[in-house]
């Protein structure tokens, strides 16, 4: 019998935290704090989650063959749900999140559609391909993007690139999950982050706050980043893209500090902490 267990094993529901953040920075930086109100946020971010969730279980749908070699744990190659099943989750939370998206507002329910549209590709098409990394780096910069839609939005350019050149340094590493990464690969990784952390001392910020954010994430991301750059086993690459994914929160607390928004920083770091929870009682999971 199926349980809610293997659901949330099928969308990674404790990664599904990092997302929480994204639309919140894009609206920060578009509009400033207060802007918008509690509801277009409360639906902005259930846009997130659904979407990111979809993403997760189509990912397991589109790799059902390849996991029962390699990661047969999984829900589908483990028998604890089907791959018709794992589908139709994917279909129902992509309708879900493009119309919360479209509930607090046109603008951001037609990014929506892109962000739906970019997953799906990425899963069924353009993962194994060079391309894999770029576009789920467009998945989650469009994310950033879902909040700022509308007046102001390109100020939401810079936050969305970071955390757009964060999450192409995580997926690069992810590919060595099972076979193993390269050196190269650990030190672009950590240039990457590197550099997605002064970015978040640009422009207008609480520079202290912006500064102890961006230390924040450097601390959570670079040792598994570094561990790759020295010995890029299966192993390493794993606990990096771990570390990688969660470390997320961090760079968005960071660039909520650049925008001076206290109350939202300290939300932030309140996911972060819920997020390390619920990471020691299940597995975070990999995004490959």
């Amino acid at each position: 019998m199926t349980r809610v267990a293997d659901y949330l094993d099928l969308v990674r529901a404790p990664a599904s935290l990092t997302v929480l953040g994204d639309a919140l920075i894009g609206a920060l930086a578009a509009r400033g704090p207060g802007a918008g109100g509690a509801a277009r946020g409360a639906a902005l971010a259930a846009s997130s989650v659904c979407l990111y969730s979809a993403g997760m279980a189509v990912n397991d749908w589109a790799d059902a063959d390849l996991d029962a070699l390699e990661r047969p744990e999984r829900p589908i190659p483990s028998g604890r749900l089907s791959r018709r099943r794992a589908l139709a989750v994917g279909a129902g939370l992509t309708v879900t999140g493009v119309g919360a998206a479209f509930a607090a507002g046109r603008a951001s329910g037609m990014v929506s559609l892109a962000l739906a549209a970019t997953l799906w590709a990425y899963d069924v098409v353009l993962k194994p391909t060079a391309a894999g990394p770029v576009a789920m780096a467009v998945c989650r910069g469009l994310d950033v993007v879902l909040g700022a839609a509308g007046p102001g939005w390109r100020a939401a350019l810079l936050p969305a690139g970071a955390v757009a050149v964060h999450t192409v340094a995580v997926t690069a590493v992810s590919r060595g999950e099972v076979s193993g990464s390269t050196r190269g690969t650990g030190v672009a990784a950590v240039g990457a982050s590197v550099a997605v952390a002064v970015s978040t001392l640009v422009g207008r910020s609480n520079r202290p706050a912006a500064l102890l954010g961006a230390t924040r994430y450097l601390a959570a991301v670079l040792p598994g980043q570094i561990a790759v750059a020295r010995r890029p086993g299966a192993a390493e690459a794993r606990d990096a893209t771990r570390a990688g994914i969660r470390s997320v929160v961090p760079l968005q607390s960071a660039l909520a500090a650049r925008a001076s928004a206290p109350l939202a920083t300290a939300a932030l770091l309140g996911v972060e902490g819920a997020g390390r929870l619920l990471g020691r009682r299940r597995s975070g999971g990999d995004i490959t």
